[in-house]
């Protein structure tokens, strides 16, 4: 078998063709003769056409590079011309495509944080809600009872007012405890001279009285509050004359309100059957042959607009008392009855100067009423009590 010689190639560090020495030649050629290898054979004719497009095309986009050439940031050299998919991996159009895929996924996330990092800043309570024990979530479950004085007031004001189905939102008082559950009694215990039994009886109708003063829906309308009244001592000649005028001529001096919590039915009514409390009350025994029970609660009444009632605000009251049990051995009193050393209350959201006997709560839509020329007060801050200046201050919440 004859072979010729191959066709001239480029040299990797020449310009012209490289010779194939004789003797190189010879030895392939005896190796021909002699079967033992196979003679190199002459490139295909479409094989020859495809090398010379390939090396056109990458001659080409060197030119074009050359002559697109712009100042500002430095480009990649022009790599050689590949069909796409070829030893290439994806082409750029796809690389491209998953770039501008992840920058839009990127930048809706972005775009996602920004507005909710906006609304937690503007209601912490969409964060807070979700968090062990916090925000103004219902299913976060009522505080537990207050067994010493707070040092501090509630956490900051919620901007959310309150709405007809919701009469607490936005409110401390929405984990507080609803009506009597939050009125607990101290343990009775034999002082002052007392027996347990008698101790324990005393407490249960100091209770008796907070809610029947307080939280009655009868006592709250406005009608005059008969259960709470007939617990009251008779024989305690101040508080009778005091309340005797206090229904028939209120005025500052005699204010049914210094007892008992009265909504003007003209202007509000209570709404729903849920008032919050919180508070609580100790024992101690007083001088010699009695029992003293200090109470000292808050309670937030939801009301509606009497006239719309489309529009429900809240009053806040504060009530600090002292209750005595005196030995009836010692001292002229009716047993089962109540009598007292001293009584406290402090309004938020109503009418100021106003002595008729009423709660005059007031709502956003009414007409702005003169400024206050008093000090600014939380109603909710049980940590201290507010001081009595003689003028009108104003909430910061209700």
């Amino acid at each position: 078998m004859s072979a010729s010689k191959p066709s001239e190639g480029q040299s990797d560090h020449g310009d012209g063709p490289a010779p194939v020495p004789e003797e190189q030649w010879a030895e392939l050629v005896q190796q021909l003769e002699g079967g033992g290898a196979d003679a190199p054979k002459e490139p295909s004719a479409r094989a020859r056409m495809v090398t010379a497009r390939l090396r056109a095309l990458d001659e080409e986009a060197a030119r074009t590079q050359r002559g697109r050439r712009r100042w500002g940031r430095k480009r990649k050299p022009a790599q050689p011309w590949q069909p796409e998919g070829w030893r290439t991996g994806p082409t750029w159009q796809e690389m491209n495509g998953r770039a501008r895929r992840k920058r839009r996924v990127a930048g809706t996330l972005g775009f996602v944080a920004v507005v909710g990092i906006l609304l937690v800043a503007m209601r912490p309570s969409l964060l807070t809600d979700h968090l062990p024990g916090g925000g103004d979530s219902a299913d976060a479950g009522p505080l537990p009872a207050e067994t010493a004085p707070p040092t501090a007031a509630p956490a900051g004001s919620d901007p959310d007012r309150p709405t007809v189905e919701e009469p607490f939102r936005g409110s401390p008082a929405l984990h507080w405890a609803d009506g009597a559950e939050g009125i607990a009694v101290p343990e009775a215990r034999a002082i002052g001279g007392m027996s347990e039994a008698q101790v324990g009886e005393f407490l249960r109708t100091t209770r008796r009285f907070l809610v029947a003063a307080n939280l009655d829906p009868a006592t709250l309308r406005g009608e005059k509050p008969r259960e709470a009244l007939a617990l009251l001592d008779p024989q305690q000649k101040d508080v009778q004359d005091m309340l005797a005028a206090a229904w028939t001529r209120p005025d500052e001096r005699h204010d049914p309100l210094a007892l008992f919590t009265r909504i003007d039915p003209d202007d509000a009514r209570p709404m729903g059957d849920v008032v919050k409390t919180r508070g609580r009350m100790t024992l101690e025994a007083g001088r010699e042959g009695t029992v003293e029970a200090h109470a000292d609660y808050t309670f937030v009444y939801p009301v509606l607009k009497a006239r719309t009632q489309d529009e429900v605000t809240r009053t806040i009251v504060r009530r600090r008392l002292t209750t005595v049990l005196y030995d009836p051995e010692r001292f002229r009193t009716t047993p089962g009855t109540l009598s007292f050393s001293r009584y406290e209350q402090y309004a938020g959201n109503t009418a100021c100067e106003v002595y008729d006997g009423f709660l005059h709560p007031s709502f956003p839509s009414d007409a702005p009423e003169p400024a206050p020329t008093g000090a600014a007060v939380d109603p909710y801050d049980r940590s201290r009590v507010p001081t009595d200046d003689g003028a009108c201050g104003t909430v910061t919440r209700t």
